[in-house]
């Protein structure tokens, strides 16, 4: 962490910053109008590299800043969410991997914790008035530190674009804020973007506006291998963490244009959004996943597994993480990764990805218990027919009854 000096007995806050416009214009806002010493920290979730937290410190210290720090929570994001995204199969309306309303979470966590340690009873977030975040990061706020007290300029003021430039030029803030075509948000956890065409029904994002180009054409095959529910090894090379594991196989497949899509789903504040997104990784990490679970767990395990997921990830989306509920369903999702051990080969393809097959010593579909279609080794066929007449006995009880009746 790096510090300046800050005004003598400035009452002092914490700054949930991430070097746009919006968190610089919140720096600077609370610095030199409000008098407050901010501390800002930015929560790593896989976006930032070395060389973008220098930038991110130099733009901090340039808003006025008392201090700034870079908290790397990527172990940490995967251990408390991501995995139990994996284990679930986590897909909000079948599409979506949560790419942002998921990290939304734990850098929430994150800044609540930075500002318990600093002893920091202030908060303040760059959100508006018009998205998930704002709700996702009071809420959790409330939930940590119920004595905290949240400030959020770009809300309260309803601020446009234009008045924070020209507020943040009067005060020495000169550098660019270039209005990209397109908001890009990056994690581990996939990108999503957002843009003119997000904000109709009808329109799919261009080509350029992807944060990564195509340019892998040449089909490629991989193993990934999962041990107990976690991806552990890819192509025979063991990573020391899930973590690395999922960062290589995005460096291998998002350049296949794989991941890409628009989510249409239910905001918190109850209208319809659309989101683009790439998360080349996630995908095939959930659905190699749900393969291999497919082969190695019951029917029922299946199937309650469903039901909860489902609702797993709406709650987690609509920032209720801390939910005690949450833990509950984690520890069904855990108890039925006992057996998901085994290897998924999967094939890639511009735009798409195959999942040929696994291999598991785990599998259920033995050939010594018979093959689907062909013979069984289990039961006689007197056996099914006797299974039958129990197994439909109350739907054929109901039928005859209600034939009776009809005639009647």
């Amino acid at each position: 962490m790096t510090t300046v000096q800050a005004g003598i007995n400035a009452p002092k806050i914490v700054l949930a910053y991430s070097g746009g416009l919006d968190t610089t214009y919140c720096a600077v806002y609370l610095s030199k109008i409000k008098h407050y010493e901010v501390h800002a920290v930015t929560i790593n979730t896989g976006a930032f590299s070395e060389s973008d937290i220098l930038v991110l410190e130099q733009k901090a210290k340039q808003a006025g800043v008392a201090s700034f720090k870079c908290i790397d929570v990527r172990r940490k994001y995967y251990e408390s969410c991501i995995r139990y995204l994996i284990f679930g199969n986590v897909l909000k309306n079948a599409t979506y991997p949560l790419s942002v309303s998921a990290e939304r979470a734990i850098q929430a966590i994150s800044v609540a914790e930075y500002a318990k340690e600093l002893n920091i009873d202030n908060i303040a977030h760059g959100s508006t008035g018009a998205g998930n975040d704002q709700v996702r990061f009071d809420m959790i706020f409330h939930h940590l530190a119920p004595q905290v007290r949240i400030l959020t300029p770009i809300r309260d003021q309803q601020l446009s674009r234009e008045e924070e430039i020209g507020f943040l030029k009067e005060h020495g803030i000169t550098y660019d804020f270039v209005k990209a075509a397109y908001s890009v948000n990056k994690g581990i956890w996939g990108t999503s973007v957002g843009g003119k065409e997000t904000l109709s029904s009808q329109a799919y994002l261009p080509e350029d506006a992807w944060p990564t180009a195509i340019t892998e054409s040449q089909p490629k095959d991989l193993v990934l291998g999962f041990e107990k529910g976690e991806l552990t090894h890819i192509d025979g090379k063991r990573f020391d963490s899930p973590v690395e594991a999922i960062e290589y196989l995005q460096l291998l497949a998002q350049p296949y244009g794989i991941g890409r899509d628009i989510h249409v789903g239910d905001t918190i504040i109850g209208i319809k959004g659309r989101v683009g997104f790439e998360a080349a990784a996630p995908l095939i990490i959930i659905k190699a996943h749900h393969l291999l679970e497919k082969h190695v767990l019951t029917k029922w395990q299946l199937y309650w597994k469903d039901q909860l997921a489902a609702w797993y990830g709406n709650w987690l989306h609509e920032g209720q993480m801390l939910d005690p509920v949450m833990r509950d369903i984690e520890a069904l999702f855990v108890s039925t990764q006992a057996t998901v051990t085994g290897e998924v080969y999967v094939s890639l393809w511009p735009h798409r990805f195959v999942l040929k097959g696994i291999q598991s010593a785990h599998d259920l579909m033995s050939a010594k218990f018979g093959s689907y279609g062909e013979m069984n080794k289990g039961w006689s066929g007197e056996d099914v027919k006797g299974f039958t007449r129990i197994f439909g006995n109350q739907t054929s009880i109901y039928n005859q009854v209600n034939s009776a009746v009809q005639h009647d």
